[in-house]
C-alpha cells in the first residue's frame, strides 16, 4: 500500500511540475500513456518472451539511453513511427506529437516510468494511478475533457442494475475514456467466480466500442489496458468510427452508454465563398424510426438497433429526449412499443463536469416485435427534486444512489415496492402504468410529482455556494442555447 501511495505521489509531482510549464493535465496524460506503453511492452517482451511488435530503434531502452537535444529529437521521431505501425501500437501512437518541450524533464519522467515494473503491479493500482488522471483532467475546464468522463459513482450503479453475467458481450457506442466498460469488468470479478474460459473471454472478447475523438480513444485504449482488458499484442475492440453512420449487424448483449452531450449533430463544410459553416448532420439510417439531426435521439435508436433480441440497455439521456416533439415523440412511441423501457432515474445536476446538464438515465429491455406494446409500466426514481450537488464541495457518491438501486431491486425487478402513495407524497419512486403515459401530451416521459422545497419554504433553501452554481450552470446552458440558435439564424 505505501509502495502504491509512493508511486501515486511521484506521477502527480511531475504533474504539477510540468503545469508550471503550461503543459495541461491532458498533455501530461498523453505522454504518459506513450511512456507507459513503451515500458509496460519491454516488460512484456522480457517476461513472457515475445514481441510487442514495437521496432528496435523505437524501444523503451533507445529512450533511456538518451538525454538532451538527441533524446527529444529521438522522441518526436520513435512517436511519429509508431504513429504507423499496425495494431494496438498504430492506435495509441495514432495523431502522437510531443508536447513535453523540456528534454530534461522527459528524461525525468521517462526514469520515473523505468523505476517500477508495471507488467506485474496490480491492476487496481495501475488502474486508480491513471483514473485519477483521467479525473484531474476531466475537471480541468480549459481542457473541454469533462464532456468524456462520466462520473464513476453513476456508472458503478447503472452497471449494478443492469447485472452483466459473464461470457456475454458489452457495448458502448460513445466510451469516452472506457469508464462503463472498467466498471463492468470490476462487476464481472467480483459478483462471479470466473472459471479460465470466462476469464480469456472477459479479457479479450467481452467488451466493444466507439470514441471518434483521437486523444480520448487513446486514453480509453491505454485506462482498459492498465485494468487488464484487452492483448499488448492485440487489435483493438474501440473504433474510431462514428457509430450513428451506419448499422454493422453486430448484436451485444448490453449495451451501457452515456452519448455525448450537446443536441444537434453537425459536420463543418466549406461554402463556395471559402468560408466555413456548420450543417445539421442527419442519419438517413433505414433501421431508424425517425430521421432526426438530434444526435441523443439519434443514439437511443442506434442503441436498440445494436441489442441482442434479449439485449438490455441503460443509457444517460439529456431532458429533451424525454419531452421533445416531432421526432422525440415517434421515438418514445416506438421505444414504449417495441421494447420494455421499464425504468427512468431522474438525476440531479451538478454531477457532470459539463455545465448544465439536466439528464436522466433510461434501461429498457430489447424484444422481439409483437402486436402489443412491451412496456406495461414505467418506474422513476426522481433524484433530482430537492436533491444538490456539486462538483467542488459536494460531490455525488456512490453512497448517494444506493436507495435507487435498492429500490430498483436488481436481483428481481418485477417484484418492486413504490415509495411514493398519497399518504408518502414524498417518496422518490414511482410507477406509471402504459395507458398513463400514452395519455400524456407527446407522450411525454418528463415526470416530476416531489414539491419543490426551494418554492415552498425558503428555511430549506440550498447553502449560498450551492445556489450560485446551479445559477451559473443554467446561465451558461442558456448561453450556449442561444449560440445554437444563432448559428443556425446565420447558417454556420
Amino acid at each position: 500500500m505505501n509502495n502504491t501511495a509512493s508511486i501515486v505521489s511521484r506521477v502527480w509531482s511531475f504533474c504539477h511540475t510540468l503545469r508550471d510549464d503550461g503543459v495541461s493535465y491532458g498533455d501530461y496524460l498523453e505522454q504518459l500513456t506513450y511512456l507507459l506503453f513503451l515500458k509496460m511492452a519491454d516488460e512484456y517482451g522480457k517476461i513472457y518472451q515475445k514481441d510487442a511488435g514495437i521496432p528496435n530503434e523505437y524501444n523503451w531502452e533507445s529512450l533511456k539511453t538518451r538525454k538532451g537535444a538527441d533524446l527529444e529529437s529521438h522522441y518526436i521521431s520513435l512517436l511519429r513511427a509508431l504513429g504507423k505501425q499496425k495494431g494496438m501500437i498504430g492506435q495509441i501512437f495514432v495523431k502522437s506529437q510531443n508536447q513535453i518541450q523540456d528534454p530534461a524533464k522527459l528524461y525525468k519522467i521517462i526514469h520515473m516510468i523505468d523505476a517500477e515494473n508495471w507488467i506485474m503491479m496490480g491492476a487496481d493500482v495501475k488502474g486508480d494511478i491513471y483514473e485519477g488522471l483521467l479525473e484531474k483532467n476531466a475537471e480541468d475546464v480549459k481542457s473541454g475533457a469533462g464532456q468524456y468522463f462520466t462520473p464513476r459513482p453513476l456508472i458503478r450503479a447503472m452497471v449494478e442494475c443492469v447485472r452483466p453475467e459473464p461470457a456475454r458481450t458489452i457495448a458502448d457506442p460513445a466510451c469516452g475514456t472506457g469508464g462503463f466498460f472498467l466498471a463492468a469488468y470490476d462487476f464481472l470479478v467480483n459478483a462471479y467466480s470466473l472459471d479460465k474460459d470466462q476469464k480469456k473471454f472477459l479479457k479479450n472478447h467481452t467488451f466493444f466500442g466507439n470514441e471518434i475523438v483521437a486523444n480520448t480513444r487513446r486514453l480509453a485504449l491505454m485506462n482498459c489496458f492498465l485494468h487488464n482488458i484487452g492483448e499488448i499484442t492485440g487489435e483493438s475492440a474501440i473504433s474510431p468510427n462514428d457509430a450513428l453512420i451506419a448499422d454493422t449487424g453486430v448484436r451485444y448483449d448490453y449495451v451501457l452508454t452515456n452519448p455525448p452531450f450537446g443536441k444537434k449533430s453537425s459536420i463543418t463544410i466549406t461554402n463556395g465563398r471559402g468560408k466555413q459553416e456548420k450543417e445539421d448532420l442527419r442519419y438517413n439510417r433505414q433501421d431508424f424510426w425517425a430521421t432526426t439531426s438530434n444526435k441523443q435521439l439519434n443514439f437511443v435508436q442506434h442503441v436498440r438497433t445494436m441489442l441482442n433480441i434479449t439485449g438490455r440497455a441503460a443509457v444517460v439521456v439529456p431532458d429533451n429526449v424525454l419531452f421533445e416533439g416531432g421526432a422525440g415523440e415517434t421515438v418514445r412511441k416506438k421505444l414504449l412499443e417495441n421494447t420494455d423501457l421499464h425504468t427512468i432515474l431522474r438525476l440531479p445536476t451538478g454531477i457532470f463536469y459539463a455545465q448544465g446538464v439536466k439528464a436522466n438515465v433510461i434501461f429498457f429491455d430489447n424484444k422481439p416485435a409483437a402486436k402489443h406494446p412491451w412496456t406495461r409500466e414505467v418506474w422513476f426514481y426522481d433524484f433530482r427534486t430537492n436533491v444538490h450537488f456539486t462538483k467542488k464541495k459536494h460531490l455525488m457518491a456512490y453512497d448517494d444512489l444506493k436507495d435507487f438501486i435498492a429500490c430498483y431491486n436488481p436481483q428481481n425487478r418485477h417484484q418492486r415496492k413504490e415509495t411514493w402513495s398519497e399518504d408518502t407524497p414524498d417518496g422518490r419512486w414511482r410507477k406509471f402504468t402504459f395507458e398513463e403515459i400514452a395519455g400524456r401530451d407527446k407522450t411525454s416521459l418528463d415526470i416530476f410529482w416531489i414539491r419543490d422545497q426551494s418554492l415552498a419554504d425558503l428555511d430549506n433553501l440550498p447553502d449560498p455556494d450551492v445556489l450560485a452554481e446551479e445559477i451559473i450552470e443554467n446561465l451558461e446552458a442558456g448561453v450556449d442555447s442561444f449560440k445554437q440558435i444563432m448559428e443556425s439564424i446565420n447558417g454556420r
